[in-house]
């Protein structure tokens, strides 16, 4: 299978390429730096550098790698967490899952792409009793705000076009090498080859829609991941 992966050298984009060459695909990847190029193939994919604010370029991309499936593990977060600076995070963020999304769904639908998957969290449910469900409504304090636009946007984007099936992947919160938090930092968190096995699996598998995907703590539910995608939280890269 040809596979188009959006933020191939971000935390969870560098194992999912490892996990996607050993399962038998062929990799695209996707990177805003050209001196990062070496890194995607260094993994065993074919790089591309690309802005996913560039909407023609970005779908010139997608159309030359003629994939099967769209991943989307774009963010604009940065490698250690500066609380000084989450306000402008947030913003620049929310931007790219708004902005970046849209764009990346237009070439995939250009590119004729029947299944995309994409990254969302799982930490923005509104507070409530019992492990939160796929069903639940999100946080609409004024604190949230912002990553709730992003949020939104993303999921409807992925869910709502035309002729593509949309994964939508709510992560917990990452640890592990290479993310802000050496250990879980709070319920519900996840390891980054977790994550990227997720992301393997719901290539082939699940229907369209929002799954969760985090550790089996009780914040979140995982039922309809472990049924549906074969999901296990304790997936480890060795």
């Amino acid at each position: 299978m040809n596979v188009f992966l959006a933020g191939a050298t971000g935390v969870i984009g560098r194992p999912l390429i490892e996990l996607l060459r050993n399962a038998g695909h062929t990799v695209t990847g996707t990177t805003r730096s050209a001196g990062k190029l070496v890194e995607i193939e260094k993994l065993g994919g074919t790089g591309v550098a690309v802005d996913a604010f560039d909407a023609e370029g970005l779908k010139r991309a997608v159309v030359a790698a003629r994939p099967d499936v769209v991943v989307h593990q774009l963010t604009d977060l940065p490698d250690v967490s500066d609380p000084a600076q989450m306000a402008v995070v947030r913003e620049k963020n929310s931007r790219l899952r708004i902005e970046g999304t849209r764009n990346l769904m237009a070439a995939a639908k250009a590119a004729n792409v029947r299944r995309v998957v994409a990254q969302s969290i799982a930490f923005v449910y509104a507070p409530g009793q019992g492990a939160r469900q796929e069903s639940d409504p999100l946080d609409s304090s004024e604190a949230q705000r912002v990553t709730i636009e992003g949020v939104k946007a993303l999921e409807l984007a992925v869910l709502n076009t035309p002729s593509i099936d949309g994964i939508v992947l709510r992560y917990g919160r990452l640890y592990g090498p290479g993310t802000w938090f050496d250990k879980p930092g709070s319920p519900g968190s996840l390891t980054a080859g977790a994550a990227a096995q997720a992301a393997l699996l719901a290539l082939t598998r699940g229907a369209a829609g929002v799954y969760n995907i985090a550790e089996d703590d009780g914040a979140f539910s995982i039922e309809k991941a472990r049924r549906d995608l074969g999901f296990d939280p304790s997936f480890r890269i060795s």
